[in-house]
């Protein structure tokens, strides 16, 4: 198993709440870290797509009870999303006999039945926790390692596949998975071919501006349609909508979103490129970089933190502004090489947001200075800076 990041932030968690959330796209390795986290505890895990595991749970408050003791381990929630009702009364309870910490570690597939179910039932008993695919802190730092990062993307049987076809295989079956079985579990009525030509359109404009008329023409869809589509896939965590800084600078700023595939070799099994010499050669080598790498910062940033991108109409850009919960901004600039010339959208797009700091990150290992106010380092580096914020 590779050492999570968050498994550190599942255990404080479970600490000092009853319940705790662990919430990622299937596969991304929910399961793997709950019984890792299990083993140093008193642990019972249920899998409630397994038949027998649901048909322990006929009276929930009755086995719930009867095992409070124990860190009990509820994977695939959706399957019984009434449980949650059942789980404030067992919880509360509980607290009156002082069983109030460390008693549930529910694993979902998707953020949307999961916190409007939770929310409305476990308020100030939950914690959420989410688990991403696997970053650049989290693999060896080798060229390799990191390269194989970019083109088979973070989800671990992907990354950890013997060879570069294995594992487009498996990100294929991925695809099929969430086509065919987990989009009609989870959302609307929706077309499972519509949905797989959507998310492949969506590839080819990597981290473009999100035109829903335009996918909409090009589908044969309503506007409206696309919209809902695309937030179903943003709430199966497959798709980042990183949403424009609304800065009070007086200019004319971009309103639409910007859309990426979150997984880089998810973007590249929609594409077809199995290879690194293919994504070598492919117009998307750039966009896709840009994404793993604001996929890798988003995912360490620091408590409150919050993700944009900045653009005017004249030409100020910023690929990625942090907006720390002081009110303080990074901004940072998204090159694959180092030697990459830094135009002047992006000094001026600095100055309007009043950037404190400014950073560049392209794909080597070098950290040096750019200027006075602008900094060249690696995506390991930058994550590593953003972590460690207080």
């Amino acid at each position: 198993m590779i050492p999570r990041i968050v498994q550190a932030a599942v255990e404080a968690a479970l600490d000092r709440q009853a319940a705790v959330a662990l919430i990622g796209p299937r596969q991304v390795g929910k399961t793997t870290l709950a019984l890792e986290i299990g083993q140093s505890r008193n642990v019972i895990y249920l899998d409630l797509e397994d038949r027998d595991d649901r048909g322990r749970l006929a009276e929930p408050k009755l086995y719930f009870n009867h095992v409070e003791d124990r860190l009990v381990i509820l994977d695939e929630i959706h399957r019984m999303p009434g449980l949650f009702e059942t789980l404030r009364g067992v919880i509360d309870s509980g607290r009156r006999r002082g069983k109030g910490k460390g008693r549930f570690l529910i694993l979902g597939s998707a953020s949307i039945d999961m916190l409007r179910q939770s929310g409305e039932t476990l308020a100030g008993r939950i914690a959420y926790v989410d688990m991403v695919p696997l970053s650049a802190l989290e693999v060896v730092d080798t060229q390799s390692a990191r390269e194989r990062l970019w083109l088979r993307g973070g989800f671990p049987d992907s990354y950890l596949a013997d060879s570069d076809q294995d594992s487009m295989a498996l990100r294929w079956d991925f695809i099929r998975t969430y086509l065919e079985r987990d989009v009609a579990l989870f959302g609307p009525r929706v077309p499972p071919a519509t949905l797989e030509r959507l998310w492949t359109m969506l590839a080819h404009r990597q981290g473009s501006m999100l035109n829903a008329s335009a996918l909409g023409r090009a589908l044969e869809i309503s506007t409206q349609s696309v919209n809902r589509y695309i937030d179903l896939l943003t709430d199966l965590l497959l798709v980042r909508r990183l949403l424009p800084l609304r800065a009070n600078v007086g200019k004319r700023l971009a309103k639409s979103p910007k859309v990426y595939v979150r997984d880089s070799g998810l973007l590249h099994a929609l594409l077809g490129i199995t290879s690194l010499d293919q994504l070598a050669g492919h117009p998307v080598i750039g966009a896709s970089w840009e994404g793993h790498v604001i996929e890798t910062l988003v995912s360490t940033l620091p408590p409150r933190a919050m993700p944009f991108f900045y653009r005017t109409s004249a030409g100020a850009e910023i690929d990625l502004v942090i907006e720390h919960a002081d009110g303080s901004r990074w901004a940072i600039e998204v090159k694959r090489s180092p030697s990459a010339r830094i135009g002047p959208g992006f000094h001026r797009a600095c100055a309007d947001v009043r950037a404190e700091r400014a950073f560049v990150v392209h794909a080597g290992d070098d950290r040096y200075p750019l200027s006075e106010a602008l900094e060249a380092l690696s995506v390991r580096a930058m994550a590593a800076e953003l972590r460690d914020q207080p």
